[in-house]
């Protein structure tokens, strides 16, 4: 059954990425249309992604949204633009304090060194993407959010969003491609962000797989070969309880993955969704 699906990501080539997230979220958003799923994708617009190059267009309707962070009323923008040889839309959200001064490495600084306010961006990615879809005068079925970056999605959702016009019926679908450090937020963006912490969840740093179990609807597990991360994954608080939405699919980055495969098999858990 086709689906509209909303893919969130923070990589994507050719545009922005510091890891097979930037390929795997290029080849499966476009899979995932070949089988008739109507997709748009959605990512940070960086400082150094060249408008020109890609052709970035400017979208009157995304212009200055409006959103709640921290306690205070901001805006973000768009614009569109379609990966490279493909008819793949992508949204770009722009911010001049979160988002453009990144250098390509992302995650960390030209040092080596891992930002500081990772967790405090990614909350303000989550954040931005929902407030988005009204925009857009389209309302998915599933949101599709990839990796700690935008973890925080579901419990927006279920918590801040859910029930408006635009938001209605929206499942949501956590991908996990590896388990770091990167997944541990302070208390603060979550208080930031407004999102109530369960008792159960209540310390000093939450990891923000264990609030996206709490709330979406299914995770995927990208099992590496060699590396159990199940195992792994199931001793983080929160998690274990929630064994049953997980879903594991066996992936090889370090050769050349079958992106059709994992495609078909993202496919079998949205079906499952309906059921």
């Amino acid at each position: 059954m086709s689906k509209k699906l909303f893919y969130v990501t923070t990589e994507m080539t050719p545009f922005a990425s510091v890891s097979p997230l930037g390929d795997f979220s290029v080849d499966i958003p476009l899979k995932l249309q070949e089988m008739q799923h109507d997709i748009r994708t959605i990512a940070p617009k960086y400082g150094f992604i060249s408008e020109r190059k890609y052709i970035l267009r400017e979208v009157i309707r995304l212009r200055d949204i409006s959103l709640e962070f921290a306690g205070e009323t901001i805006s973000t923008s768009a614009k569109s633009a379609f990966i490279p040889k493909t008819r793949v839309q992508v949204y770009f959200l722009e911010h001049t304090e979160w988002f453009k001064p990144l250098s390509n490495l992302l995650y960390k600084s030209k040092n080596g060194r891992i930002l500081g306010d990772n967790d405090i961006r990614s909350a303000f990615f989550s954040n931005s993407v929902l407030a988005t879809l009204p925009h857009l005068f389209w309302s998915p079925d599933v949101i599709l959010c990839n990796g700690w970056q935008s973890a925080l999605i579901p419990a927006l959702y279920k918590q801040k969003f859910e029930g408006g016009k635009f938001y209605k019926k929206i499942k949501t679908v956590q991908l996990i491609h590896w388990l770091d450090e990167y997944p541990k937020f302070s208390r603060d963006v979550y208080k930031k962000v407004g999102i109530e912490i369960p008792k159960s969840l209540d310390k000093k740093e939450i990891n923000a797989y264990s609030m996206s179990a709490e709330y979406a609807d299914a995770i995927i597990l990208l099992n590496q070969p060699g590396n159990d991360m199940s195992k792994e994954l199931l001793k983080i608080d929160g998690i274990k309880k929630h064994k049953s939405k997980i879903h594991t699919i066996d992936i090889d980055y370090t050769e050349s993955p079958d992106y059709s495969e994992v495609a078909i098999k993202i496919n079998e858990v949205l079906e499952k969704l309906s059921d």
